[in-house]
Order: structure tokens, then C-alpha cells, then sequence
């Protein structure tokens, strides 16, 4: 339903008329984040935060694109983002279980991106996951088995995934070897 004051376009005149790099308020946040990149060429901060969303996946966001309509990767990449950018300089403990149900492929590697990123900022993270390929990049896998529930909660293995394709003999060791 379009808006009976400002006829769908969301400011009034007074504020579209002023325009950076020959961009209006609207025009800008009808953007992707790696056209906007371009555009904040000589801001800094700026530009630091968008290749930061570019690098994990979501360069094709608008800048004004409703919350609402992101999907669970998107959303929780762009919330690990905003950590990411926020807590310069703090070290921070991240538990998160499951992180990657229902992403695609391409998502987790993204998703992959942003963990290190977040690990090279000498955070920690600490993520419950049965995703192959979140295993595989871990810095270190603790498996506990041997089935689940009743039949589990015990540790059959912990070391690094190198050691666990080498000497492991669980069952998630032998989906790593596919």
C-alpha cells in the first residue's frame, strides 16, 4: 500500500534533494552493498563494513532491504557480521549450536568465512555441528558417541580433522573420508 503523504517514496522532498556523489537518500539505500561500495570509496569505516558483507556472501543485499525479508543464512551472517564489527578489540567466547541447518553449500562456505574472521580476531568459537563441511574446517573436533541419545554422550574422539581422517573410527570419521 503506498503511503498518501510521501507517494511511496519514503522522504519528502526537502531530504531527497540532497544527494551525495549525485545519489538521493533513496537511490542510495536501493543500492547493493558492492555498488555502495564504489560509491563510499572515500570513507574508510564505511567501505571496511561492506567489503566485510561482500566477503561473506552478501554483496547483493540493498542497503535498504527489509530484515524481514533475509533468509537464515543471510540473517545470522549478517548478525556474525555486525559482532564481527562491533567488537573490535574485545575477545569474546561464540557457542552456537547447529549454525548451518538448512543452508546451502554455498552458504556454509561463507558462513566458514565469517567464523574465521571472527577466530583470527582472537574470539573463540565453540560450535555444536554435524555439517561435513564445518567439521572439516575446525580447528579442533571433539565427537562424542557412539550413537546418540541413551546410547551416547561419550567422548570416541578429539583432535584435529587431519588426525581424525588418519586414525579416527567413528562414524563421523567415516563420513569425513567421503
Amino acid at each position: 500500500m503506498e503511503c498518501p503523504i510521501c507517494g511511496g517514496k519514503q522522504f519528502n522532498e526537502e531530504v531527497l534533494s540532497v544527494k551525495y556523489n549525485g545519489y538521493s537518500i533513496k537511490e542510495i539505500l536501493q543500492l547493493s552493498v558492492e555498488e555502495a561500495f564504489n560509491i563510499f570509496d572515500k570513507h574508510d569505516k564505511v567501505k571496511r563494513i561492506l567489503k566485510l558483507l561482500v566477503d561473506v556472501g552478501l554483496g547483493y543485499l540493498e542497503l535498504g532491504q527489509s530484515l524481514t525479508t533475509l533468509s537464515g543464512g543471510e540473517g545470522q551472517r549478517l548478525k556474525l557480521a555486525k559482532e564481527l564489527i562491533n567488537n573490535k578489540g574485545k575477545h569474546c567466547l561464540y557457542l552456537m549450536d547447529e549454525p548451518t541447518t538448512g543452508l546451502h553449500p554455498i552458504d556454509v562456505e561463507n558462513f566458514l568465512i565469517l567464523l574465521n574472521r571472527i577466530v583470527d580476531s582472537g574470539n573463540t568459537v565453540v560450535v555444536v555441528e554435524h555439517n561435513q563441511q564445518i567439521v572439516s574446517a575446525s580447528d579442533w573436533i571433539i565427537d562424542l558417541g557412539p550413537e546418540g541419545g541413551k546410547n551416547g554422550g561419550k567422548v570416541v574422539f578429539s583432535g584435529t580433522p587431519l588426525e581424525m581422517l588418519k586414525n579416527g573410527a567413528t562414524v563421523t570419521a567415516e563420513f569425513l573420508k567421503k
